[in-house]
C-alpha cells in the first residue's frame, strides 16, 4: 500500500482561518511533519490521532536538514502512511513547498498541494495596511531576506512603482532600505514592520527608508517580522482606529 502527501498551508497561524480542506486532512492524518511557524495551529495539532514530527528551522537552528525533510516524507508515504506536510502560510510562498513537491514528484511519491492564507497579504492586513490599493502603486512584489545567493536586481526594483513585502527579511533590513535609496527608492518612502503578526505579541513600527532600521533598534523588534515598503502603509493610520482585530 502508497500513501500520500498533502502539502498544506496553515495560514497567519490563527485556527479559525484554516482552510476546510486543510483542517480535513489534519484530522485524517497518520503523520504531520509541521513547522514551527504556524502559531495556535499547534495547539490544534495536539488534538489529532497523528505522529507528530516537528522539522521546523530557524535561522541557525535546523532540527533537520530539508534534504532529510525530503527524504522522511518519501520514507513514510512508502510505508502506507498518509503524511501532511504542514507548514506555515502558504507552502509555495518562500516555504519551500515547490521544493518538497518536485522531490516526491522525482520520487514518484502521489501529493497534494493544500493553500494556505499567506502571511504577506494577511499579516499586513491585519494591521491595517492592505497591500493593494488603487490611488498607490500598481503592482506588489514579494521578495524574500534570506537569499542564498544574490540574485535581485536592486536597480529595477527600486524604479517599479510597487508596494514591496518583504518576508524573513528583518536581519537584513539595513541592507534592504540602503539598497534601495542607493538604487534610487526615495528614503521617504513609507516603511512598517509587523513583529509577531496575528499573535498576542504583536507590534508594529512604521518610519521610512531613512529611519525603519534606527526605530526597529530602538523598539528591539525580533523575528518574524514582515516588512511593508510604500505608500500603503500610510492606511494603516485611517484604518485602524476602526479595524476590529
Amino acid at each position: 500500500m502508497v500513501g500520500k502527501v498533502y502539502i498544506v498551508g496553515a495560514g497567519p497561524g490563527k485556527v479559525d482561518l484554516l482552510t476546510l480542506r486543510a483542517l480535513e486532512v489534519i484530522k485524517k492524518a497518520d503523520v504531520i511533519l509541521y513547522d514551527e511557524l504556524i502559531g495556535e495551529v499547534t495547539e490544534l495539532l495536539k488534538e489529532t490521532k497523528a505522529e507528530l514530527i516537528s522539522v521546523g528551522k530557524r535561522r541557525g537552528a535546523h532540527k533537520f536538514e530539508q534534504e532529510e525533510i525530503n527524504r522522511m516524507m518519501v520514507e513514510l508515504a512508502r510505508s502506507g502512511k498518509i503524511v501532511v506536510r504542514l507548514k506555515g502560510g502558504d507552502p509555495f510562498v518562500f516555504g519551500r513547498g515547490g521544493e518538497e513537491a518536485e522531490f516526491l514528484a522525482k520520487e514518484g511519491v502521489n501529493f497534494e498541494y493544500i493553500p494556505g492564507i499567506s502571511s504577506a497579504i494577511a499579516v499586513p492586513g491585519n494591521a491595517g495596511i492592505p497591500i493593494t490599493y488603487r490611488g498607490y502603486d500598481p503592482a506588489v512584489v514579494f521578495i524574500t531576506g534570506q537569499e542564498s545567493r544574490e540574485r535581485l536586481n536592486w536597480g529595477a526594483l527600486a524604479k517599479l512603482n510597487a508596494t514591496i513585502v518583504v518576508l524573513m527579511g528583518l536581519s537584513n533590513i539595513d541592507g534592504i532600505c540602503r539598497n534601495l535609496v542607493e538604487n534610487g527608492k526615495d528614503p521617504e518612502t513609507p516603511v512598517a514592520v509587523i513583529e509577531k503578526g496575528f499573535s498576542r505579541e504583536e507590534r508594529v513600527v512604521v518610519g521610512t527608508l531613512r529611519d525603519i532600521v534606527d526605530k526597529v533598534k530602538k523598539q528591539s523588534i525580533t523575528a518574524p517580522a514582515i516588512i511593508v515598503i510604500g505608500k500603503v502603509v500610510e492606511l494603516r493610520e485611517i484604518l485602524q482606529k476602526y479595524q476590529s482585530r
